[in-house]
């Protein structure tokens, strides 16, 4: 019988709003290959904050559901990044950079949801 590692990180080893902030560094990169302007600075750091609070104040099985949500969503957009990446070398990626970013985006806001902000 061979041990394999969780698919997923533990719950609550890394604190959340560092992970939301990583999924909008991401964002950021995917929107500028698309041509766009993305959004940061202060608020994207107050955000962050009231994320870290929000789901330290949330019930275990809200966190739960943060967490592999949030795990899914950095494993889909790190893909998605690759390809952008590999693909911006040959050519122009901008529709598949937007569609990415639009999901990206839509992700971030289901997990802001799900923690009630």
């Amino acid at each position: 019988m061979t041990h394999q590692a969780p698919a997923f990180p533990a719950p609550g080893s890394v604190e959340p709003g560092r992970q939301i902030a990583q999924l909008r560094h991401a964002l950021a990169l995917v929107e500028q290959i698309a041509g766009r302007a993305g959004a940061g600075g202060d608020a994207a750091l107050d955000r962050s904050a009231r994320i870290t609070t929000a789901y330290g104040d949330a019930p275990p099985i809200s966190q739960r559901r943060f967490d592999a949500l949030v795990a899914e969503t950095a494993i889909w957009a790190a893909a998605g990044v690759e390809a952008l990446l590999s693909a911006s070398a040959s050519g122009q990626p901008g529709a598949a950079a937007g569609r990415l970013a639009d999901e990206l985006g839509r992700a971030l806001g289901d997990l802001e949801r799900l923690l009630g902000l």
